[in-house]
């Protein structure tokens, strides 16, 4: 920490967005995605390991401050044998526009072994993430926090006084989804496809993208229901083909159960159920799926499902078949319920863009797909006429 300046330090709890929990620990405090009661019911590693990488998770304050310092603790993921990942990136947004990106030294280890599934925590020590020359003059300032990376807040610096950002207005926009909507493989955590749309249409995110955990479980859809909200979309398909988490005489009623659950607590909110991307693994080819072990031996990442076509037939379920579902689904339910909505995946990435922009590990879109992702959906959501639009 630098000595020059005079430091005020803020306590950061008034200042989080898109966090529904904190969890005071011996550093400071933990933003969590999913509320205690709802990570107590779920018991799964990798729920845990998501719902704590504050993936929309932003400080936001209003000062004339020109330096920012964060304390943080990250939790940084290392992979036995698959490419080395990068640092999680901390963006700096002032007055809407990104304005610096740093990323922090130090903070955990979790080394991941991914053929056995084992996992050893290294601690390690409390970085900085320092900002400097802000603009003068007093703006609105947010430090976006590593979509990827588990963060403990210790302690927020500025060389003059901050306050919470007023009320601007903005619609809550509450979206659940898989890893992509989770920011896999994104840049930056302004650049995941749901930030982007959110950018795009001026509303506030709040993101229960959850990789590997889009899989209709009940406590998502009481978080769901118990969040308040503008819109909701709740993106359905890859997590549970890869999962290969039921069959298709379960998915209907586990469909309309979650829904159901939602409207509970949003019974005339604008809800759109949003299918699968196009991921040609898992189109007509059932789940598992599974590490590509011949290309992790050569150091790459890459992913392979493991489900026999054939097996359609006794409802072994497909991305093809999930559409055909949702679809179905979602205009059985439209007929009771006008603010219900369904969007094809693939309008928002499909063939043409996947031989433009191929999903590198064959699940995951890059970078640049997650930009195209996130324009495409602020155009079709927010759009005059679209169900998220404001005279809608």
């Amino acid at each position: 920490m630098s000595t020059e300046q005079h430091w005020i330090t803020t306590p950061v709890t008034d200042l989080l967005r898109g966090a529904l929990d904190l969890e005071h620990t011996e550093h400071g405090v933990l933003p969590h995605r999913l509320p205690a009661w709802a990570r107590h019911q779920s018991g799964d590693a990798q729920v845990a390991m998501a719902e704590s990488q504050p993936s929309g998770v932003r400080l936001a304050f209003r000062t004339r401050a020109t330096a920012v310092e964060l304390d943080t603790l990250p939790t940084k993921r290392v992979h036995v044998g698959a490419p080395p990942r990068p640092d999680g990136v901390y963006d700096l947004v002032v007055d809407g526009h990104l304005a610096d990106q740093v990323n922090v030294a130090g903070g955990n280890t979790l080394v991941v072994h991914l053929a056995t599934g084992a996992a050893e925590l290294r601690p390690g020590p409390v970085g900085v993430a320092r900002f400097a020359r802000l603009p003068e003059g007093v703006k609105d300032v947010e430090v976006w926090l590593p979509h990827n990376e588990t963060t403990e807040l210790v302690a927020l610096r500025t060389d003059a006084p901050v306050e919470p950002v007023p009320d601007r207005g903005r619609r809550v926009w509450l979206h659940h989804g898989s890893s992509i909507s989770h920011g896999s493989n994104a840049a930056s955590p302004t650049t995941t496809c749901p930030a982007l749309a959110a950018f795009r249409a001026g509303v506030e995110l709040v993101n229960l993208g959850l990789s590997g955990s889009a899989l209709l479980d009940p406590f998502t859809a009481r978080t769901m229901r118990d969040t308040p909200a503008d819109l909701i979309s709740v993106k359905i398909g890859i997590n549970i083909v890869n999962a290969d988490l039921m069959r298709l005489r379960a998915f209907a009623p586990a469909v309309h159960g979650f829904l159901d659950t939602i409207r509970e607590g949003h019974p005339d909110t604008p809800l759109l159920v949003v299918s699968a991307l196009l991921c040609p693994i898992h189109e007509d080819t059932p789940g598992p799926g599974a590490f590509d072990t011949e290309a992790l031996s050569s150091g790459k990442l890459r992913f392979r499902a493991t489900g026999d076509p054939a097996d359609r037939a006794a409802g072994r379920l497909t991305l093809t078949v999930i559409r055909d579902e949702l679809d179905r689904i979602v205009k059985q339910r439209a007929e009771q319920d006008a603010h219900l909505h369904y969007l094809d995946g693939r309008d928002l990435y499909g063939e043409a863009d996947h031989a433009e922009l191929p999903l590198p590990d064959r699940l995951h879109p890059d970078a640049a797909a997650h930009r195209l992702i996130g324009e495409r959906f602020a155009e079709r959501a927010f759009r005059a006429g679209g169900p998220f639009a404001t005279d809608a």
